[in-house]
């Protein structure tokens, strides 16, 4: 996918996790994946002791990258922190195969 921009994002958690947040959890998972699917959503990293996620958008603008957060099922559980970033570096995995 070839946007224009990356942003890396910082979501955190406020407030307690309630039944409506827990419900919420595989819609959530149903969006991550499209994004990523869609190219859009580079990397998507879940704290297992914060409440806390940080991921990678490719967008062509802050607006499409505010469209895509607010389209998150948990969004309005969370703050986030966008940062533009100017560089992203890493590895680029190659399927492995076995030879059995």
């Amino acid at each position: 996918m070839n946007s224009a921009y990356q942003y890396m994002v910082d979501f955190t958690l406020v407030g307690n996790l309630s039944e409506e947040f827990m419900d919420l959890i595989p819609y959530q998972r149903v969006v991550v994946n499209k994004l990523f699917q869609q190219g859009k959503l580079v990397n998507y990293a879940l704290s297992a002791e914060k409440a806390k996620v940080w991921a990678i958008f490719n967008a062509d603008s802050e607006s499409e990258l505010l469209k895509m957060i607010n389209s998150f099922p948990l969004s309005k559980f969370m703050e986030v922190e966008i940062s533009l970033l100017s560089q992203l570096d890493g590895q680029k995995t190659e399927p492995v195969f076995s030879l059995n």
